[in-house]
């Protein structure tokens, strides 16, 4: 029942961050653009995003890792099922959180410097 519940999890965070994309949100190689200056604003301690990067980072390695490569030849489907949960919750994440950043951006380049922000 978990297991169901972390692939439906996965599944709609990733069609919800594709339907922002289709319905006028950022374009796929904008949120593309925007990973690199997400790491640099999150090693620097402006974003917040530290927490979600590390899990993103984990996912990367757990997905390209040799050592899971093990359990798909004796499993085959099964093996590769939660590979393919990883990826779709890593896309989802990666979705969401870049969404995320550039609104942080948008605020942060509106914010004039010495002004008040109530």
């Amino acid at each position: 029942m978990g297991k169901t519940l972390q692939r439906r999890a996965a599944f709609t965070a990733l069609a919800r961050a594709l339907m922002v994309g289709a319905r006028g949100g950022p374009s796929l190689g904008a949120r593309l653009a925007a990973l690199p200056r997400m790491i640099r604003a999150t090693a620097r301690g402006e974003y917040d995003g530290g927490l979600r990067l590390a899990l993103m980072t984990a996912a990367t390695a757990y997905i390209v890792s040799p050592v899971d490569l093990l359990p798909e030849i004796p499993l085959a489907i099964f093996g590769l099922a939660d590979d393919a949960v990883m990826v779709t919750w890593l896309a989802g994440s990666v979705l969401a959180e870049t969404e995320r950043f550039l609104e942080w951006e948008k605020r942060r380049a509106s914010v004039v410097p010495g002004e008040v922000v109530g």
